[in-house]
């Protein structure tokens, strides 16, 4: 039994910066467990700058960025538990976890969630046809050009227009590739604005809004797709089918944050985010259990990512020392109204600034951003364009006396 104060499960940027943040405050055994051979998760393959820009002042590469707080995780003496698998962790916090050296238990004071997000395939989209080579998701493809020297094909079609998917368009172009297109099933982009203008537009990369692929064909090595148009309630509209031919699909199609471990030991899982229910303190519905990064929610950045991350590792060292418990009684649910997707967090627990995260459903221009408690307008601030793709941030103080107030607290986005 290896005993710890705080023990990070995944030692990708969200992690790392966990970790780091623990360690400066005060907690004296933070251990990070994750099952890779490497540190960093999927920032060394992110070989483009725009990393660390808002945090640093200064444009990094992923793995420029990752070094940083590798560095600084090692110097400040954060053990690390690598190529090790956690099979689960319970209400106990102990941490279940397998390598090649055998099974090791680890009792943790507090443990943070950093798992990360997965890809969704083709499969999450059920896209019909054949089951030739050459179907990849975007994160894949960039694996394979980035740190295996692999060109995964000569003429590619990207589905989605995730930022994944929009960066691997002109890096792709970069390499000589010829990228068809990309092809969004909604009337608007999923990735972040500016990463149309830099990987699509400058490229004359073409995009095609409101439709998908209807059909994949080849036998042994992808031939062509079918792309056709769709309507409002997203059914392919007939007549508009047009076949490309290529010999590479990339799928970009959105992350999924990874809770199977979350699952398993009891947390509770936002169904709107897919990552568990959290207090302010990044705190899940299991005492001592806390969660950060693109497993609690899909960032934008990783600069606000490690923000976050780093707020965790802060409360998660001062669980370890001071054992405090979740309060369930006073909790103040907060709910996603009009025009928003999700917010976080899902529970206020105590009074003070809180810190909001929160996605819309909709682009939207002119709006006002509110928040109501018993009918009664608490917050408000006026918006001037909102986006899908954009996370919004906003701090709202909130005195005691609100949480003894019946109701959920709403957030909605009007125009």
């Amino acid at each position: 039994m290896i005993e710890c104060d705080v023990v990070v499960i995944g030692g990708g940027p969200a992690g790392l910066a966990a970790a780091v943040s623990a360690k400066e405050h005060g907690a004296e055994d933070v251990l990070v467990v994750d099952r890779n051979s490497w540190l960093g998760g999927i920032l060394p393959q992110c070989i483009h700058d725009g990393f660390g820009v808002e945090e640093t002042g200064v444009s990094l590469t992923g793995p420029e960025y990752a070094e940083m707080y590798i560095d600084k995780a090692k110097k400040l003496g954060v053990n690390f538990m690598q190529e090790t698998m956690v099979l689960h962790f319970n209400k106990k916090l102990v941490v279940t976890a397998v390598n090649k050296h055998g099974l090791h238990m680890i009792k943790a004071k507090s443990i943070v969630l950093a798992t990360g997000c997965r890809e969704k395939t083709r499969w999450t989209a059920m896209i019909p046809g054949d089951r030739p080579s050459g179907v990849f998701t975007a994160g894949a493809a960039q694996t394979f050009i980035n740190l295996y020297n692999i060109m995964p094909g000569k003429r590619v079609v990207i589905l989605g227009s995730g930022d994944v998917g929009l960066i691997m368009a002109r890096r792709l172009k970069l390499e000589g590739v010829e990228v068809v297109g990309v092809v969004e099933i909604l009337p608007y982009t999923s990735g972040l604005p500016r990463n149309v203008v830099q990987c699509l537009e400058d490229y004359g990369i073409p995009l095609y809004l409101k439709h998908t692929i209807s059909c994949i064909r080849g036998r042994e090595r992808l031939k062509s797709v079918t792309i056709a148009e769709v309507d409002e309630k997203m059914n392919l509209v007939p007549g508009t089918e047009k076949e490309i031919e290529c010999d590479t699909l990339l799928l970009s199609m959105g992350l999924i944050p990874e809770n199977e471990l979350s699952k398993n030991a009891g947390v509770k899982i936002d169904e709107r985010t897919c990552g568990p229910i959290v207090n302010q303190f990044f705190e899940t519905t299991l005492p001592g259990v806390f969660a950060c990064g693109n497993c609690l929610q899909v960032y934008d950045t990783v600069d606000v990512l490690s923000r976050g991350a780093k707020q965790a590792g802060i409360y998660a060292a001062e669980h370890a020392f001071n054992q405090k418990k979740h309060v369930e009684k006073t909790c103040l649910h907060v709910k996603p109204s009009k025009n928003v997707r999700c917010v976080v967090p899902q529970l206020i627990t105590k009074g003070g600034t809180i810190c909001f995260t929160m996605r819309v459903k909709k682009p939207e221009q002119s709006v006002k951003l509110s928040l109501t408690l018993g009918g009664e307008e608490v917050f408000k601030k006026k918006l001037v364009v909102v986006n899908p793709a954009n996370m919004i941030e906003f701090n709202l103080e909130i005195p005691d006396d609100l949480l003894k107030t019946s109701g959920d607290l709403e957030v909605a986005v009007d125009g």
